[in-house]
């Protein structure tokens, strides 16, 4: 879940304390309406205090809905995390999926799914769980069956609320994390009926709901209602105070595994630790300071492998993430814990899930030189889709299908159009991704693998979003059948590069603090042969065009229109070489970042090094000619 865009709201005060006062007057968290109030009290003789409100509240802004719902610091106002934003956006998503049912004519009771994970500001009595406990309560209150997961001496992993949301024909799924976000961060993502994240139009939608002038004010005293609730439950160790349903948790938690365990996934590979002649790949898994952990000792029971050696200093939820400053695998630094855990116990790979689950890193150790190797997303995707082609193509009688967003490599692609199976690109985001898995299956497809290169990874039909726990036990079958073989990961790698062609990306991004800029580099594409789409870029010819802005064009479609959505505030543009170097560009709609994917595809046959040494020269020329860094003023990160 990327950052969100701020949405203008308008707001009747004028002034900064009475924007204040009202925003404490809603609040149901006693917390933050104090430090609100206390901050008020000292608004006109300490300037610290009248500009911390000035941030906290700024006029007719409001946090707004980014990729799949919203994510923000924990702290007061509008454009944070809170108890107030909690109930005004769950009110207004109650509203939302209830117009749906009456515009549906469907009738039917509304079910809402609800998870949370262990983060918490314990300074403002923030936290995912009290965050969970309004959203249930709101939902409650609006008419709707609410099921609030609860694992009791755990937590649930974000994809258990996508696949739960799905299996019980919910009509929201709703879970509070902030994923691999800094640790003072927490998010409210949203599930639609069909187990994806929202998309458009129901993003829009939802957002119009919740600002709303009878959404945005509480319906109730949602602070009382918490308070009584407390009251009943004193003494009690639940800390749900009876708002769970740890029951319904644990049946909806056994036919998550149970569906692993039936979809084909599962190969029987642990039959190999009975041979001999072999040393299978000890593992070394970390949760990240995450709620990982118990599920992944799960879902390696149900692939009946070999257990892993657990980080220990990893292992249990830390909301202070005590040992990460930002607790995303694929961050520089954040599997050095890991690794030098592997080396002392004598392990060759590291698997690492983020925080809520949902994403799974991979690093290896080569037995014979000792070095580490850290595998891309796109590494991890393409060696997982091999595999599954390899395994679960022969189990059915459909075709087999695969999707992937067009930021990934086009290795998939590749293997794709030489084994035979369908192959499709996705707009970035797992809400495209799998939308398009959804769609794929409707059309009567074998769709088993989405991807994308930020480490996520939808395997088999389980769960309609990505899923680091499952792609945790295929990545570990796969493993030991690579072992077996007398080789590695890496070398696994390679067999597919000799036989398929080097892949190689030079991905990155320039920072890019004027929107104007970005509009001027797709111009220039659009425009710089003589008023219509480039035809050479130095000495490169260009054989196609993309263009997902506004009004949308496509080379290669008979019509000219692509056949991605569209976007007008969040154009991509991807051109692809007659050499086999494909170039994509986007800005970011959340953050002040030009990014660029640049990949070379190679001859089977031909070495990295030669590959490599190409693309990067192509890099050189395609970005100085188009997007002019200096005089442009983009910053290279």
């Amino acid at each position: 879940m990327a950052g969100n865009e701020e949405r203008n709201v308008d707001m009747t005060e004028t002034s900064l304390s009475d924007r204040a006062r009202r925003w404490a007057h809603m609040d149901p968290n006693p917390t933050t309406k104090e430090y609100v109030l206390a901050l008020v009290s000292r608004i006109d003789r300490e300037e610290d205090a009248k500009s911390e409100l000035q941030l906290l509240f700024p006029r007719d802004r409001r946090i707004g809905f980014g990729t799949a719902g919203l994510r923000s610091k924990m702290s007061p106002g509008p454009l944070g995390m809170n108890d107030l934003i909690i109930v005004q956006t769950t009110q207004g998503l109650a509203r939302c999926c209830q117009a749906q049912n009456e515009k549906c004519a469907v009738g039917k009771e509304l079910v809402a799914v609800v998870g949370f994970d262990h983060r918490a500001n314990t300074s403002l009595d923030i936290s995912s769980r009290s965050l969970a406990l309004l959203t249930k309560i709101v939902f409650e209150e609006a008419g709707m069956k609410c099921i609030l997961l609860d694992c009791v001496d755990s937590f649930v992993h974000t994809p258990l609320v996508a696949f739960a949301t799905k299996r019980l024909g919910a009509s929201v799924g709703c879970m509070i994390t902030a994923s691999h976000n800094p640790k003072l961060d927490n998010g409210f993502k949203v599930y639609w009926n069909d187990g994806c994240q929202i998309r458009p139009p129901v993003d829009e939608q939802i957002a119009n709901f919740i600002t709303k002038q009878e959404n945005l004010t509480p319906w109730s005293d949602y602070g009382s209602i918490l308070s009584k609730k407390r009251k009943e439950n004193e003494g009690s160790t639940d800390l749900c105070i009876g708002l769970s349903d740890p029951i319904e948790t644990t049946r909806l938690a056994n036919e998550y595994f149970e569906s692993i365990k039936s979809s084909g996934l599962v190969t029987g590979q642990s039959a190999l630790l009975g041979e001999e002649g072999w040393n299978p790949p000890v593992v070394a898994h970390t949760a990240m300071h995450g709620i990982g952990n118990p599920w992944a000792v799960r879902c390696y029971a149900t692939f009946d492998l070999r257990p892993f050696l657990s980080v220990p200093i990893q292992e249990k939820p830390d909301p202070a993430f005590t040992t990460v400053s930002f607790p995303n695998p694929e961050e520089k630094g954040a599997l050095d814990h890991a690794m030098k855990f592997a080396e002392e116990n004598g392990c060759d790979l590291v698997f690492a899930n983020d925080p809520d689950a949902d994403r799974l890193a991979v690093a290896e150790k080569c037995r014979e030189s000792g070095t580490w190797n850290v595998f891309t997303g796109d590494q991890i995707g393409t060696i997982l889709g091999h595999w599954l082609w390899s395994n679960m193509s022969k189990k059915t009688d459909k075709p087999v299908a695969m999707c992937a967003s067009t930021v990934s490599s086009s290795m998939l692609s590749a293997i794709a159009k030489t084994e035979g199976f369908h192959f499709e690109e996705t707009l970035t985001g797992f809400k495209w991704i799998g939308s398009v898995l959804n769609r794929l299956r409707s059309e009567g497809y074998y769709a088993i693998l989405g991807y994308e290169e930020a480490i996520g990874f939808a395997c088999g039909e389980v769960v309609s979003d990505k899923d680091g726990i499952t792609a945790l036990g295929v990545m570990t079958e796969l493993a030991y059948s690579v072992y077996r073989r007398e080789l590695n990961l890496s070398k696994h790698m390679q067999c597919l590069y000799d036989k398929y062609g080097e892949f190689v990306s030079n991905n990155g991004y320039f920072i890019c603090h004027n929107p104007a800029i970005a509009h001027k580099i797709f111009d220039k594409i659009r425009k710089g042969n003589g008023g219509s789409y480039i035809k050479k870029v130095g000495e490169y010819m260009v054989e196609s065009i993309r263009d997902l802005g506004v009004p949308g064009y496509d080379s290669t479609t008979r019509d000219k229109n692509p056949q991605l959505p569209t976007s007008a505030s969040s154009p991509m543009m991807t051109i692809r070489f007659a050499n086999g170097c494909v170039a994509q560009f986007r800005a970011s709609g959340t953050e002040p970042k030009f990014k660029y994917y640049i990949e070379m595809q190679g001859q089977p046959g031909v070495s990295r090094e030669e590959v490599t040494k190409e693309l990067m020269r192509a890099s050189s020329i395609i970005l100085e000619t188009l997007l002019e860094p200096d005089s442009n003023g983009l910053a290279k990160y």
